[in-house]
């Protein structure tokens, strides 16, 4: 289980370096919009991660 959230964490931080290494050459707004959507899926998964701890449920 550990590991699962581990490797969702390592690729989560990769795609945002690859998308702040490209935004250099993306339009202000699509850079925006990729940022928007890792936030999202962050805080999604976050969510997740918090109604699993408080309600004590198993995967």
């Amino acid at each position: 289980m550990e590991r699962q959230i581990m490797l969702f964490l390592v690729a989560a931080l990769l795609l945002l370096g690859v998308l702040l290494g490209t935004a250099a050459h993306l339009p202000v707004p699509v850079a925006l919009a990729a940022a928007a959507a890792i936030a999202g899926w962050l805080l999604i998964f976050a969510i997740r991660e918090h109604r699993h701890k408080v309600g004590g449920t198993t995967r």
